[in-house]
This record gives C-alpha cells, structure tokens and sequence, in this order.
C-alpha cells in the first residue's frame, strides 16, 4: 500500500473511475453507504465515471433501476455490465449473422441480437458459444452447450467470477458454471470481464481516459484489481464485499489503497483535492 502522500498525488491525477457494482455500490438489493455522496463529488470535482460490472444479468436501463429503487441515481449511460461488453467485443470478432447458442438471462440475448448475431438452439449449428450466469439452469442446457463446444464451437465467457455476493452470502457465479463446461469439453473459454483487458478498454475508451489517470475501485482482488493493476491503472479495494484487509495486504501486487469502503474513499479524494 501506499504512503498517505503517494495516495494524494495518486488521487490527484485521476480523473476517471471505474467502479464496480456487486460488493461496491450494493450487496444483493441492500445499498452500501455513500455511493451516492461519492457520485456526486465525482461530477461536481469533474472526473468521468462508469460503473463496471462482471454481472451479466441485467441490462444497463435494469441495473438503472435496481439502483434507483435503492435511492441511488445513475443514468444507463454510466453502466457497462459484462453482457453489453462481450456483445460489443463479440461484434469485433465475428460478423453480423454468425450463429450463437448462449446461456444466460434475456441482457446477454438482446445484447448479442443487437449485434446481429443469429441465437440459435440446435447445438450443432452452433459456431460460437456465449456462456453466462443463468438462474433457470438445468442439465439439458450445460448438455447442449458441451456439446456444441465438442462440435468445434468457439468458446466463449462473459467473466470468471466463482461466485456472487447476495445478502444470504456467495452463491456460484458464472466462473463455477463455466469451469463444469471446461471440465466436460476440456476445453477452456475466452474471457471477455475483468480481470481480462476488453471490459477495461471499453470503459476507458467510452470516457476517453488512460490507465495512469484512470481509478478502478472493487471489492475482488483476483477480478477487478488484478485486471487493472495489468493495464497501469490506479487501484483501490474496498472491504464492504469479497476481498478482506489481510487478503489484500498479502497479495504479491497489492491495490494502491484500501479503504473500509466508499466514505472514505470519498475523505481521500477530498483531501487530495484540497477540501
């Protein structure tokens, strides 16, 4: 970690921020303290931000409104969920009209129609498979899937998250599921959500930003900030989700700065700006 000084000069020269969701701004449907505060101070301090998230089971406009219902005010605009990113890297990889057998919520099934990607069922037409988190699961889907990657398929993952923080604890996450489809195939996925480059790059990217004055702010260390941590950004971990204090002060290449959670980041920022 850094010294108190090496932190202001660090905050200083930010003026993007990346935040994670699950972990950061809530936990399940229970809002963490000072999201909005720090929101706030992040347009009125002019610094761009997005929020991040590996979860792909919602649309920007539904992530919208899961906050709004907890008092907490962010425009569609300002979230990048892992179904819209693999969606858009996806279109950069493949042309409109290629066949994709998915699994994973109706997000990742309009963010891939979008992009003219013909969803097919029969695993046998297959040419890419998307894999994601999917509440309704069952054995018949893991089957088509593994069979569909058998085929030739190419593989594909939204994130590797083995799990997802709830308010009755972590439940499997999509990096689980998708360690039985590699397990059954032996084959491994591409992933597109952190701690991989292509969430990142299209979130800086979108707020016109660069590593070194970029801040990712998570809960997960093996996720958001290794991932980040790779690219040169700043980094603060925040202890109000996954990662605890010891795990983070004894990882090989620990965050910048640790904090509780989002007020005292908050504190941080204003100090290094001078308030």
């Amino acid at each position: 970690m850094q010294e108190r000084g090496d932190e202001a000069a660090l905050l200083r020269r930010v003026r993007a921020v990346l935040l994670d969701m699950d972990g950061v701004l809530y936990v399940g449907n229970q809002a963490l303290p000072g999201v909005q505060e720090l929101l706030d101070y992040l347009d009125a301090s002019g610094r761009r931000w997005l929020c991040v998230t590996n979860n792909s089971s919602r649309t920007s406009a539904t992530f919208a409104e899961k906050l709004a219902a907890m008092q907490i005010r962010v425009d569609p605009a300002h979230i990048l969920g892992s179904a819209q990113a693999t969606a858009e890297w996806l279109a950069h990889q493949a042309p409109p009209g290629t066949k994709v057998l998915m699994m994973g919520e109706q997000s990742l099934r309009s963010a891939l129609a979008g992009k003219g990607f013909d969803l097919v069922s029969d695993p046998f037409e297959a040419e890419i498979v998307v894999a994601s988190i999917y509440f309704s699961l069952n054995y018949a889907i893991l089957t088509d899937l593994a069979l569909a990657i058998r085929n030739g398929a190419r593989f594909i993952a939204t994130n590797p998250d083995p799990s997802l923080p709830t308010e009755r604890g972590q439940v499997p996450g999509t990096g689980s599921i998708v360690a039985l489809l590699a397990t059954a195939t032996g084959r491994q996925p591409e992933f597109v959500g952190k701690p991989y480059p292509g969430m990142y790059q299209q979130a800086m990217e979108q707020l016109g930003s660069t590593p070194p004055t970029t801040l990712m702010v998570g809960d997960r260390y093996e996720t958001d900030i290794v991932g980040a941590l790779d690219l040169g950004m700043v980094c603060a971990g925040v202890l109000t989700g996954v990662t605890t204090a010891e795990e983070f002060a004894a990882a090989a290449r620990p965050p910048h700065l640790v904090t509780p959670g989002l007020p005292e980041l908050l504190a941080l920022l204003r100090q290094a700006d001078g308030g």
